[in-house]
């Protein structure tokens, strides 16, 4: 008994964390929130997939098993004690009871007798009685149904842990293991995929991942099992019509919900219905839940600024979400994938730390269930859409990046964010781009493509020498230095000046040294920048305002920080036509009014072993030969002899006392 509870409890807390844990989601999603080393030791047991992992499954199954045999065993023997009386107990027995009530009365055995009958139908209980020649033995009880909650709890138990094994993978499993069936692993149509890797229109139990885009009919589903999928048919059509996303004020989702129209395959007829979470789709035996929702194939204008050579860019190009493009990279000869893998149209991030941070999960599950209300909130910005893309370079190396659409509000300046990711457990790190008057990047880029040019970089450095040189100097040896930190600069930002100051300077002037490039190479770029507006025929600005030398300081740690950027280009968003989709669940979960009723026998079990007490009386009444009185012996026993049966008994003694008995 003490293991199968040890077990019961494992499942509970098991059950606990399936509960809290998205299950089922790509190994990506649990790398970005445990990071790596947790994601590894939890992946060993399975968490992820908690509910059809082996150990589950097994223990489940043991359950069933042992409690199983323990009903066998014990429930004939349950029934029969509680349907017995007892009642060929021996009068004499009843003296080695601890509660007992030994006494005479001068009423008659008739009298007596009816008495005792009297109280005990009065209090309850249910009586049988055993006559001899010379006595009475009357044998009551009590609260026999104790016996049934211990019936009822044990049969839960099982009836939980079968239901649960019905609605899991076993049955999905175990077609694969006994009839054939082959998850598919490679990317495929599924029109293309064989038979061996379809389920049965009739499958008993499943669980599947059905995604829809606005305007779409889908009438399959896909079912994970382990690293491929198996495609479950479905017996209606689903067609999505409108695909509704409410927010709360910080732009978190408070309501998602689907317009469906359902059209039966058999019979054709069709209706319509609206699906949304806690508001499930019932049909045919299948149930259709809201998960969540995705992009449906957006379209999205892109913008592709070449981070090297003299063509500043952009260039337009126009390609929908989950498709890819290869692009040249100059006149190198080389070229990158372009794969644009998610549209978000609204982020609501974190912004306290300077960089973006997504909302947590219990953050984001309390603002859907209508508790928005966070320590947090007052941090949390809706930053506009944002594209994610993955980069491919010829050599097969890809990295991830996140890209604002819109212009963020950073310490007081406004900013275009370039997120990368190294690999795929790394969080993105962002790059800070200056917006410009149009809250485009372009200018920026443009100075980036002066930068490049030599010819630029002489220029900017002579009208910085000419403005700015001391009278009775020679503007030369001014422009010459001017120069040197622009090239310097250009090759490899400020790690490369730093490099040099540190060659080149000894130890003792380093600090002077680099107080004069740096504020050298701030007046040389705002110069630099002038170029580039004059190149892009756009008004000259007065360099020297707060809001333009501040400007600079941004681009020139941005074009540093474009030295370790690991693509050749950057892509931005010009804007896109939303197409949403909804993910829907769709289960087959026979075992659900199995594991239903198992929770009302449970609750009815407990409540009966809990609050329903076992009592037993027995009254031996004797008239001895020649004599008027009656000799009266009486025991009470209990399962549980708790202070309220010590109670009871007190007021049993007490009535016995009432019924005109005098004691000896």
């Amino acid at each position: 008994m003490r293991f199968a509870i040890s077990l019961l409890v494992i499942i509970c807390i098991a059950s606990v964390i399936g509960t809290v844990i998205p299950q089922n989601r790509p190994e990506n999603t649990y790398i970005d929130q445990f990071g790596p080393f947790w994601f590894e030791v939890l992946q060993k047991f399975s968490v992820w997939q908690i509910y059809n992992s082996t150990w589950f499954l097994v223990i489940m199954a043991f359950l069933v098993v042992s409690t199983s045999i323990c009903l066998i065993r014990n429930t004939p023997k349950m029934i029969r004690e509680m349907r017995t009386y007892r009642e060929t107990v021996r009068g004499s027995s009843l003296r080695a009871f601890p509660h007992k009530v030994e006494l005479a009365t001068e009423r008659g055995l008739n009298d007596s007798d009816n008495a005792v009958k009297a109280w005990l139908k009065q209090q309850g209980y249910a009586y049988k009685v055993r006559e001899e020649e010379n006595g009475v033995m009357i044998a009551a009880k009590k609260g026999s149904g104790n016996r049934f909650g211990y019936i009822a709890a044990h049969a839960s138990i099982v009836m939980i842990c079968v239901g649960g094994l019905l609605d899991s993978e076993l049955p999905v499993r175990m077609q694969v293991w006994l009839f054939g069936k082959t998850p598919i692993i490679d990317n495929m149509l599924i029109a293309d995929v064989p038979g061996s890797g379809r389920l049965g229109l009739d499958n008993p139990s499943f669980r599947a991942n059905l995604f829809v885009p606005e305007g779409g009919t889908r009438s399959n589903a896909v079912v994970t099992v382990g690293e491929g999928a198996l495609v479950q048919p479905l017996p209606f059509e689903l067609k999505l019509n409108k695909f509704f996303v409410d927010y709360y004020s910080t732009g978190m989702p408070s309501r998602f919900a689907s317009d469906v129209t359902v059209r039966d395959l058999e019979t054709g007829e069709t209706f319509d219905r609206t699906i949304e979470v806690n508001e499930p789709l019932r049909y045919k035996g299948v149930t259709v839940y809201q998960s969540s929702f995705d992009d449906g194939g957006s379209n999205i204008e892109m913008l592709a600024f070449p981070l090297s050579g003299l063509a500043p860019g952009p260039f337009e190009f126009s390609k929908r979400v989950g498709e890819g493009m290869r692009l040249p990279i100059g006149n190198t000869g080389r070229e990158v994938k372009l794969e644009i893998t998610g549209l978000r149209p609204i982020n609501v991030e974190d912004l306290s730390d300077g960089v973006p941070s997504r909302a947590t999960v219990i953050e984001h599950v309390a603002a859907v269930t209508g508790s928005a209300t966070s320590k947090r909130e007052k941090n949390l910005q809706n930053l506009g859409p944002s594209v994610e893309y993955t980069v491919i370079d010829d050599s097969g190396q890809a990295q991830r990046f996140h890209n604002y659409m819109l212009p963020v509000e950073l310490d007081g300046d406004r900013v275009i964010l370039a997120g990368v990711a190294m690999d795929n457990s790394d969080n993105y790190r962002y790059l800070r781009i200056p917006a410009d008057e149009s809250s485009s990047a372009v200018e920026f880029m443009n100075l980036r493509a002066a930068l490049a040019d030599p010819e630029a970089r002489k220029l900017a450095a002579e009208r910085f020498a000419t403005n700015n040189v001391p009278p009775g100097m020679d503007s030369a040896a001014l422009q010459l230095s001017a120069e040197r930190a622009l090239d310097t600069f250009a090759t490899g930002g400020l790690e490369a000046l730093s490099r040099f100051l540190e060659t080149s300077v000894p130890q003792a002037e380093q600090a002077r040294a680099a107080d004069v490039i740096v504020r050298l190479l701030g007046s040389s770029m705002s110069e630099l920048r002038a170029i580039a507006r004059e190149r892009a025929g756009l008004d000259p600005i007065n360099p020297a305002t707060p809001e333009n030398v501040r400007w600079t300081q941004l681009a020139v740690a941005s074009l540093s920080d474009l030295s370790f950027y690991p693509a050749p280009i950057l892509f931005s968003m010009k804007s896109f036509d939303l197409v949403q989709a909804s993910v829907f669940q769709v289960s087959r979960a026979p075992g659900m009014l199995t594991v239903y009723l198992g929770c009302l026998l449970l609750t009815i079990g407990v409540f009966a072993m809990f609050y329903v007490r076992d009592r037993r009386i027995w009254v031996w009444l004797k008239r001895e030969p020649g004599q008027d009185s009656t000799q009266v012996l009486a025991a009470m026993t209990s399962q549980k002899r708790s202070l309220d049966f010590n109670r009871e008994f007190e007021r049993f003694k007490q009535a016995l006392s009432r019924l005109d008995m005098k004691k000896e």
